[in-house]
């Protein structure tokens, strides 16, 4: 058993005092647990006020105040407890409706002792998201959202530490990762904390610039220097004199320019072209890419020499998957800046959907988790962001084992009952969706593409929050 688990606390609720002693003994064996007891929901009240549990397991109905009432209370002095209910013949009903309510799951006596452990289990891990992601919204401090860094994982903090001893010196940067995991913004994080920080920062997009436009815009030419050359252009090395200048994505320049470049760093001066003197520059150099280097130089691609200029310090950002942990405040910070963007301020996450966050693969690290959290918000129907609020419309073009993982890890570590509810939901949305874009948002036409009653198919409309309008 874990040693976490010793400090979790479950408290279990039942007027059969009988049952009450059975769980308890087998909840706290099993799950190894603090376990404590109350026969009946008011008990229970004056034992949560001080003793704060995780877990509440508690029957349905109990004299005095039942499980549905209990519930209700539990949910206004702390909404990250999670309950299980238990209940027996004849109140199936009652059950159900505490689901809808906001209780996590629910057995019918008798049951079997494994499966309320594992309910139990889950209970617990769904209680600590919660929880985790109450505190991590509490530390999105105004120095994080001003530097644009989110997240409290040592990897993380190790890549920040490092920035923040590089800053203030001239020493030339080679800051690598695969893409979308904040590369440029780590190269704005250092030139804002060095000396030079109260001037802009260029930024040149090397990939973006054919190698003769590339060459006159970094280094800078002379009237006559070419045909068209009608008049002197400074070169952004020269506009970035007493600054900061980011070469972005620089594997991609050509060996003709990374020569001239390499001067520029040997002995911190350019040559327009058509010019025949040097000019010195007082420039700090900032390089990124997300290719490897090293291969290029096998393959001749790329000058060796060159390199090693631009590798005096090297700055290596973490992928998403090496700071999961900092997945569910990356997720609640994009959805503070999306939700005021698109004013939906209501919105939250379900702790499903934040396990479905963190159990997924990003294979475009941060800006990808970004894009989703993206389209969850303008998307989403409701006012919870649910698993299926999560899947994209572009899965459809991944190949259909990769769609399948994607999907999986959102629903199937979910319990069976929600799972479906969730597929369903996901899958009925899609559906519609489809069908009214084919139909440019007419419903009698798409009804009845899809063999439906009209009426059906609005009611299924309405239900997942869908407009035929936003179609038209």
């Amino acid at each position: 058993m874990d040693q976490h688990d010793l400090d979790k606390k479950v408290l279990i609720v039942d007027d059969e005092l009988d049952m009450l002693r059975m769980l308890a003994k087998v909840i706290a064996k099993k799950c190894g647990v603090e376990v404590e007891t109350a026969p009946s929901a008011h008990e229970a009240m004056v034992k949560i006020e001080s003793w704060i549990p995780d877990v509440v397991i508690t029957d349905i109905k109990m004299p005095g105040m039942d499980g549905l009432e209990f519930l209700e209370w539990l949910t206004r002095f702390d909404s990250t407890i999670t309950t299980i209910i238990m209940t027996g013949y004849g109140t199936i009903e009652m059950a159900v409706r505490a689901l809808k309510e906001g209780a996590y799951d629910f057995f019918e006596k008798p049951f079997e002792n494994e499966k309320i452990v594992h309910a139990v289990t889950r209970a617990m891990e769904r209680t600590r998201l919660l929880r985790e992601n109450l505190q991590l919204q509490q530390r999105l401090t105004e120095n994080q959202r001003a530097s644009g860094f989110v997240g409290k994982s040592r990897r993380l903090c190790q890549t920040l530490d490092l920035l923040a001893r590089l800053a203030p010196s001239n020493a030339t940067v080679l800051i690598r990762g695969e893409s979308g995991t904040g590369k440029e913004l780590a190269a704005r994080a250092l030139h804002a904390m060095s000396k030079r920080g109260r001037r802009r920062m260029v930024t040149v997009n090397c990939p973006a610039l054919p190698e003769h436009i590339l060459e006159s815009e970094l280094f800078g030419y002379r009237k006559g220097a070419f045909t068209g050359a009608d008049s002197d252009k400074d070169g952004l090395f020269l506009e970035a004199d007493g600054s900061t200048i980011l070469l972005d994505e620089i594997a991609d320049i050509p060996i003709s320019v990374q020569t001239k470049l390499l001067r520029v760093l040997q002995e911190k001066e350019i040559q327009p072209l058509g010019q025949t003197r040097p000019i010195k520059v007082d420039v700090r150099v900032l390089a990124s890419t997300n290719q490897d280097l090293e291969a290029k130089i096998e393959r001749g691609e790329f000058r060796e020499d060159l390199f090693y200029r631009l590798n005096v310090m090297t700055v290596t950002m973490p992928t998403l998957a090496e700071i999961v942990n900092d997945i569910p405040l990356l997720a609640q910070h994009f959805l503070e800046l999306y939700s005021k963007e698109y004013d939906r301020s209501d919105l939250e996450f379900t702790p499903e959907a934040l396990q479905c966050l963190m159990r997924r693969t990003w294979k475009g690290n941060i800006r990808e988790l970004q894009n989703a959290i993206n389209q969850a918000v303008l998307l989403c129907s409701g006012t919870r962001i649910t698993p299926g609020d999560l899947i994209s419309d572009s899965d459809v073009d991944i190949p259909g084992e990769a769609v399948a993982n994607r999907t999986q890890a959102c629903f199937l570590h979910l319990p069976y009952k929600k799972a479906k509810e969730e597929v369903l939901s996901y899958f009925t949305s899609s559906y519609l969706t489809n069908a009214l874009t084919a139909t440019r948002g007419n419903v009698s036409a798409a009804a009845r593409q899809c063999g439906m009653e009209r009426q059906a198919f609005q009611r299924l409309m309405r239900r997942h929050g869908i407009k035929s309008e936003d179609f038209r």
